[in-house]
This record gives C-alpha cells, structure tokens and sequence, in this order.
C-alpha cells in the first residue's frame, strides 16, 4: 500500500464507530443511484423504505428482494411512516406532495449524494470515476482490478457489472469505488453529485457537452469538475485524459494533487503487444515509456483501451501493480447494456446498447463494426433518444453524423408522454438519405426493421430507458418470421 496509509485507516476505524442505525425514507428510490444507495444504506443496518413515481422493476425487485419497503407514488401520507430522515433523489422537485409536506412540517431531509457522502464514503479511501463518457465501464474495470487482487471493495455503480451481477456493494474494505455523476444533486442544491464523495483518487475520463437540461454550456460543466478536482487532498491523485482540451482547462484553474496523464506519451498508452497482433484482442500497456503489462480481452474499442489504462492507473495507486492489472482485465465480462448481445434468431443478432449521447452512439457503432469486421456484414442502428438532452434537441444536429457509418438506421420518438420528442426526428435524420426511417409507433418500427433484417445483420438498439422492450419484440419478431417461412417450406 502507499506510504502514510496507517494512520489513514486508523482516521476510518474512528469513523466506523460512530455509526448511528436510523430509519430513512428515500424519495425516487427507483433511480439506478437511488436503488444503489439504498442497498448500501441496508446493507449498512439502517431501516430503509422508498417511494417512486410508478414503482418499477427491475429496481423495484432488486430492492423488494431486500427486504426494501415500496410505496407507490409521493402521497403525503408517508409521512406516518415516521422516518428519522428523508433521502431526496433529483428527480423530486418542488410542488412534490411529500416534498412540500416535509418543508411544510420542519421534517429533517438530505440529498442521496450527501447522505452517502456523509454515511457510507466517510473514512473509506474513494475511487471515483467522472466523465462525459466511459464512467460506467471504467468504474466497473477499477472495481473488478481491486476484487482480482483480493481488495474487496464496494462500489455504486450506474449499471451492472457482469463480474458482480450487482450495481451496488458493502464491504468491510477500506476502498470504496464510486460513478461519479455531474448532475445536479438535488433541486436544494445544484452541485454536481460527485462534490460530496471526497475521491483520494480521482479519474478525469473525458468531458464534452452534456446535460443540457441543467448546464447551459460546456464551461458550467468544467466548473463543475473544478470543484471536484479541490475536493481530492494533496496526497491524493487525479488520473486524467491526457488528449482533452476541456479537462487540460479544468486543471489550468488549479490542481493540488498529483496528476498522472494516460492516453499520451509520457503517461499510459496502449501499443501493439506484438507485430502483427490486433490491438482489440492485445495491447501492452506504457507508463512513461516502460512496458508495464499486457491486456488479453474481448472488449472492442480505443474507447475502451483509454478506460482500461485509467482503472489499471487507479488500481496502481491503491497499491495493485499494473501487470497483475493488466492480467486481471482478461477476465473483465463489461456491463449489462454496454453491447450485450439480447439474443440472435434467424441469422440476425440483437445487441443492447446505453449510448445516448452523439459520441457514445458513433464510438459504439465504431465498436460494433471492429467486431464484426469485414463490409458485408450489415449493423442496423435502432436509435430511441430520450436523454434529457436529446428530448430537447441539442445535439441533434449531430445525429447523422454519428450514424453515418451504420448501414440502416431506424429512429423512433414517443408521441406524447414524458419521454416525448420537442423536435422533428425525420427531419434531423433526412441528411442520411434513404437508409434512414423514424418512427412514432413502435409496433411500426419493429415491423419495419424486421423486414429490413436478413441473415447476417446485426441490430444495434441504443438507448438510455427500456425502448418499450422492443429488444424482446424484434427478437420474437424474427422468430415469427423464420417460423412462417419453415410452414411455408412444408
């Protein structure tokens, strides 16, 4: 371990002892954070109940299995329930019945990143992971690295790690890995999440316009990750993207840890681990020049190289070397919904896939291409953009561009409801020409990209929500296809 650690974990043996056990109430337990902490808050001996709008599963099972208390809806009643603390999930805002009957009675309320902050990352040595792009699967990588080298660390993650089959986790470990979000905290505190973690290593991904419900450009973002680089101490660390402009401006306002840079020469780089080796299968991983270990995987993507050099540098910092890191990404098996293959019918295979931002779509289509090599076989892109960014049509501009390299592209846009489009999706995809279709029906939709479908294709669904279950729908589709064709044989 680093030098000076001992009294570090003497300060989190203090801190431990002074745990209160409390009842919570947490308001938007459904979120993927929410749900999280929630699990954590459990796991750590508190009573915890909830309440969402339209309680759903998988979280909602996730967390009933847990012995979790639902309640449907924020009906002011809860309050009966008597908590010690309401935990307030973003999603709540003013004019909430429950909400306004807290504030109305005095009731004692905390945002879901400050009570964690407080409650469960005190005195834990914290690993967070920001950035526009990548911070899911990087968080999963740092928290895999750790339990290879028998570290066994908690975590909250915004997805599920397929080496853990679970979002969240408690340890008695002193590390603590955590995805740390730039949305606001809560509508009582505009802060990005990630201020209340307190990182002791600190990885800067990459950083680009995002979130445009709540930042008005990109410098209110790098302001934002500014306050979070003040909040690692000096014996801490930043590992950062050595290739954005935007994070080399963020640590122009002021850095006082220390910064280790990857993606370029004189930081961490992947190259060739031998001559005529592809790098999507093995690269030898570079710090400062000297070849450090070799990565032997299934994960595709430059993309995801520059997330597996930021954990492997994370991971160094809390005392894993980097070969036995390196060693331990063989048997990194990704995210769910990070290009998960749903099922294949018919020749035709049915990927799922969380992009939802102009980048992650083109760098996943990218992804997907390498993968399957070659110009014959066909990716049909089903694109559903429901970010909150996206519904407002800020980027949409730059949807053809991150599409062009997909064969057919198929979008679609809910009528009416809260996931609903402010903007013309057929006409911000009309520069693609003819291989592109969009879609208000999705019984429509999943007709028309079934017909388009043959064998060989392969159909990539992005989208941040569940699009209606219409991964399911294509697959079942398909079958009905290749079942009619069979009846028709005989």
């Amino acid at each position: 371990m680093p030098g000076g650690c001992s009294s570090f974990f003497c300060d989190i043996t203090r801190a431990r002892r002074h745990l209160i056990v409390m009842h919570i109430h947490i308001l938007g337990i459904c979120g993927t954070f929410m749900g999280g902490l929630a699990v954590l808050a459990r796991a750590a001996g508190h009573t915890v109940t909830g309440c969402d709008a339209g309680v759903y599963p998988p979280m909602s099972t996730q967390l009933q299995a847990q012995g979790i208390e639902l309640v449907e809806g924020y009906g002011a009643e809860q309050l009966d329930l008597a908590p010690d603390l309401f935990v307030i999930g973003n999603v709540v805002t003013r004019g909430n019945p429950l909400m306004e009957a807290i504030l109305d009675r005095g009731l004692p309320y905390v945002s879901g990143p400050q009570w964690l902050g407080e409650h469960v990352l005190a005195g834990k040595w914290v690993l967070a992971v920001a950035g526009t792009h990548g911070k899911t699967t990087t968080s999963s990588m740092l928290a895999w690295l750790l339990e290879d080298a028998g570290l066994n660390p908690g975590f909250l993650i915004g997805g599920v790690p397929l080496n853990f089959g679970v979002s969240a986790r408690l340890t008695d470990s002193s590390f603590f890995v955590i995805e740390a979000d730039e949305y606001d905290t809560a509508f009582f505190d505009k802060r990005s999440k990630f201020v209340h973690y307190r990182p002791r290593t600190a990885v800067l991904n990459n950083l680009e316009y995002d979130h445009a419900d709540i930042f008005p450009d990109l410098a209110a973002i790098e302001t934002q990750f500014h306050h979070l680089v003040r909040t690692v101490p000096s014996v801490g660390r930043l590992i950062v993207n050595g290739r954005d402009a935007a994070l080399e401006r963020v640590l122009a306002r002021g850095v006082w840890s220390e910064v280790e840079r990857f993606g370029v020469e004189g930081g961490w780089v992947a190259r060739p681990a031998a001559e005529g080796v592809e790098v999507d299968e093995s690269f030898a991983v570079y710090r400062q020049g000297e070849r450090e270990g070799v990565v032997q995987w299934q994960v595709q993507g430059e993309h995801n190289r520059l997330n597996a050099l930021a954990a492997i540098a994370a991971a160094r910092h809390v005392g894993v070397p980097a070969a036995q890191a390196a060693r331990s990404l063989s048997a990194f098996r990704n995210v769910k919904r990070r290009m998960e293959v749903r099922g294949s019918v018919d020749g035709v295979t049915v990927y799922d896939d969380f992009a939802h931002h102009p980048t992650a779509i083109e760098t996943t289509i990218a992804g997907l291409r390498t993968r399957i090599g070659g110009q014959h076989a066909r990716i049909l892109a089903v694109l559903e953009p429901r970010s909150n960014t996206m519904k407002l049509g800020v980027m949409k501009a730059q949807l053809p561009i991150s599409l062009a390299d997909a064969d057919e592209v198929f979008g679609y846009g809910a009528p009416s409801g809260r996931d609903a489009l402010g903007w013309d999706l057929a006409a911000a995809l009309a520069p693609l020409g003819a291989k592109a279709q969009a879609f208000d029906d999705l019984v429509a939709l999943v007709a028309a990209v079934t017909a388009a479908a043959r064998p060989g294709d392969h159909i990539l669904v992005m989208s941040n929500g569940g699009f209606g279950g219409v991964h399911q729908k294509l697959l079942d589709a398909l079958g009905r296809r290749a079942n009619g064709r069979e009846r028709s044989a005989t």
